[in-house]
């Protein structure tokens, strides 16, 4: 599985009010998290645990938000930029994320979000070895303003889903 996927830690909303801009749902987000979770075996790994160090804040014009990764897959280090942003020409949720360090590949992931409630979706696909495509999820489900649960999960077809890592996010105050 692609670590981009799995490094990839993003957002869940309250749903928003009639008058708040696109931007304001990513607010929830802003500050620093950490999240602790497990993965599970498969053929290829064993089943471990993570860790995410996020830090996130404002560009300037408060358009993206932009959030640094410090990340631990059983031993295996990652360090990643993501930003997030509203397209309104599109009217979606994005999510762009680079890699310095880790199995995140040489070229940035992308994904489109959704955001429905108090729950965020980031849909994501790879190519794999074999040439065949690969579709991976992530869902954040925020339960409070300072904790959120995130499931990673993956498909062969887009529609039939095994979880592959399964967590908690806490902000720091």
């Amino acid at each position: 599985m692609r670590l981009a996927i799995l490094c990839t830690a993003l957002l869940a909303t309250p749903v928003l009010a009639a008058s708040a801009s696109p931007q304001q749902a990513l607010d929830i987000q802003s500050g620093h998290w950490i999240y602790h979770g497990t993965t599970t075996s498969s053929s290829k790994e064993k089943a471990g645990t993570f860790t995410w160090d996020e830090h996130c804040g404002w560009s300037a014009n408060k358009l993206f938000l932009m959030c640094s990764f410090d990340n631990d897959w059983s031993g295996e280090k990652a360090q990643s930029l993501v930003v997030d942003s509203w397209n309104a020409q599109d009217k979606a949720y994005w999510h762009y994320e680079m890699f310095a360090t880790g199995g995140g590949g040489a070229k940035p992931f992308v994904s489109r979000m959704t955001i429905h409630g108090n729950t965020w979706t980031e849909y994501g696909e790879d190519d794999a070895a074999d040439g065949s495509k690969r579709y991976d999820r992530i869902i954040y489900v925020y339960t409070s303003a300072d904790r959120v649960k995130v499931s990673i999960q993956v498909s062969k077809d887009g529609k039939h889903w095994t979880t592959y890592a399964s967590g908690e996010g806490v902000k720091l105050p």
